[in-house]
């Protein structure tokens, strides 16, 4: 059994894990989506302006 205390302080880290686990997870979303435009933006795979200087 978990008494009211316990509860609570079970209560009390499932949200600060559910919150850490949330940034983290924005963060890696972050990180993967900045590679991939760098990556595009230098093998010209973002269209063929790539070289002309337009910001595509």
């Amino acid at each position: 059994m978990v008494t009211a205390a316990g509860a609570a302080v079970l209560r009390h880290s499932l949200l600060v894990v559910s919150a850490a686990l949330t940034v983290a997870a924005l963060g890696m979303w972050w990180l993967h989506r900045r590679r991939g435009t760098r990556a595009a933006a230098g093998t010209g795979a973002a269209g063929n302006c790539a070289g002309s200087g337009c910001g595509c």
